[in-house]
């Protein structure tokens, strides 16, 4: 006779491998994590093979363990597909939707978003993971990921919400005290605030045909756009900025701009998910929402 393997127990499987250990699957599934042993131990029972091996310290999938994880993300992928496609004809969006961004984006633009799609839909939930890295939404688990910059190639499909667009900013303060730059190449005579980790850094700037490449060691290094808008701010330098992140200190005479016809080439900003033919209604709606209020 032929062993049934049941969805729920091929879930809990998942988790455990997604999460990394019992503990972590169970807080996920919102159960025990002896309730989530005994299912997993239930399962290698019934397929006669060992699909982890346990240690008080450890948890390491083994070889069969690892293709039946394969195979078991790809049956509930289906599954939830076939019941997407029906709630798509049935049903307002519902459930958890589990949603992965960069820090930085997510808490500038990505936060406003979700709090517009959690009051639009009372019956969603969200989970967002803010990290640097480039998550395996399958793998890990994720309904969809906000991505900015160009994407890879990948079996992924992805909805282009916006583009950002940059521009070059000081204080009035520094600017008052310095000759103003008039081309590109005048920024070598500035103290400018840039990405550079090591301490010297490229702008590849743009002014619509017209390219300038400024290369030159940073009074300031920085890693992310938020310090660099602070040193701004603070008189310290030129910083190359997202506009829309440098707007209200324009809007409020903190910054102003400087080279107004150049910036960089526009970055895209996606929403990446698993399929574009059955979406579940929570992550559609949760896209067509990013859409709509893009800034």
């Amino acid at each position: 006779m032929a062993t049934t393997i049941d969805l729920g127990e091929m879930a809990t499987f998942v988790a455990v491998v997604q999460r990394g250990s019992f503990t972590s699957a169970a807080d996920a599934l919102e159960t025990d994590k002896g309730r989530v042993s005994r299912s997993v131990t239930r399962l290698e029972k019934k397929l006669g093979a060992r699909l982890l091996e346990r240690s008080t310290r450890s948890l390491r999938v083994t070889e069969v363990g690892r293709e039946f994880f394969e195979r078991s993300v790809s049956v509930l992928t289906a599954v939830e597909e076939t019941e997407a496609a029906i709630a798509n004809q049935l049903g307002a969006p519902s459930g958890t939707l589990k949603l992965t961004t960069g820090p930085e984006f997510g808490t500038l633009v990505v936060d406003r978003w979700i709090s517009a799609y959690l009051l639009r839909y009372p019956k969603v939930r969200v989970e967002t993971e803010y990290t640097n890295r480039v998550t395996d939404i399958i793998h890990e688990g994720f309904d969809v990921a906000i991505r900015v910059g160009p994407l890879g190639d990948s079996d992924l499909s992805a909805r282009r919400l916006m583009e950002l667009t940059y521009g070059l900013y000081a204080a009035p303060s520094y600017a008052a005290g310095a000759i103003e730059p008039a081309t590109p190449d005048d920024l070598k005579a500035h103290d400018l605030i840039m990405f550079a980790p090591r301490g010297r850094a490229v702008w590849k700037l743009v002014n619509g045909r017209a390219s300038a490449t400024v290369s030159k060691t940073a009074r300031c290094s920085v890693n992310n756009n938020l310090s660099a808008l602070a040193m701004a701010k603070a008189s310290l330098g030129i910083a190359l900025l997202p506009d829309f992140m440098a707007k209200p200190a324009l809007e409020d005479g903190l910054l102003k701009r400087v080279l107004p016809s150049w910036g960089r080439i526009p970055v895209p900003v996606h929403a990446v998910f698993t399929s574009s033919r059955y979406m579940a209604p929570k992550v559609r709606a949760f896209v067509d929402l990013a859409v709509e209020s893009a800034v």
